[in-house]
């Protein structure tokens, strides 16, 4: 099967700074397939055996441990699960600008309590949640939005890595290969 492994704040300013090639290393190093790194932001494609993904996450995060000294969160999808995304986008289905568009992965699947309380927006931003994603639409950009990966980890109380609309659907294409 073919995974996606979303590092949470890693190469971000200047801390927990993560060279690719070394990350492929690591990860290859756990005896994953066709390892291929996208972007310096800790996107990771691999092949591996059916295993849950919370277990590849947990292995991820210690072998990131291990290697960099970096205490990290690390979200594993599938492939066919971004795939999904790609078709599940609401903000895409109302045409909104694909520039404008990011998806919030989430570790866990966020409680309906948690869910219904949230604002459908903040300013001119929206937020749709499906699962263990956030479809972001930030017109303004996502460095001007309130709809932060702190502002989601908080509301829904689950560790959260965001990532732009172009990052997902390459992910979802290496993956697919």
């Amino acid at each position: 099967m073919r995974y996606v492994a979303l590092l949470r704040g890693v190469n971000v300013g200047a801390r927990n700074k993560v060279p690719m090639a070394d990350l492929r290393a690591a990860v290859e190093a756990l005896g994953f397939d066709d390892v291929a790194t996208y972007v310096q932001s800790g996107n990771v494609v691999f092949g591996t055996g059916s295993t849950p993904e919370a277990a590849l996450a947990r292995r991820l995060e210690r072998a990131v441990q291990r290697a960099f000294g970096l205490d990290v969160t690390v979200l594993v999808r599938t492939a066919a699960q971004l795939t999904r995304l790609r078709t599940d986008n609401p903000y895409l289905r109302a045409r909104r600008d694909p520039a404008t568009l990011h998806v919030t992965f989430l570790a866990a699947r966020p409680a309906a309590a948690a869910v219904r309380a949230l604002p459908d927006g903040l300013g001119p931003d929206e937020l749709t949640v499906r699962g263990r994603e956030v479809y972001l639409w930030c017109p303004k950009g996502y460095g001007r939005t309130k709809l932060t990966n702190a502002w989601c980890e908080q509301r829904l109380g689950t560790r959260a890595t965001t990532r732009n609309w172009r990052t997902v659907v390459t992910l979802g294409e290496l993956a697919a290969t």
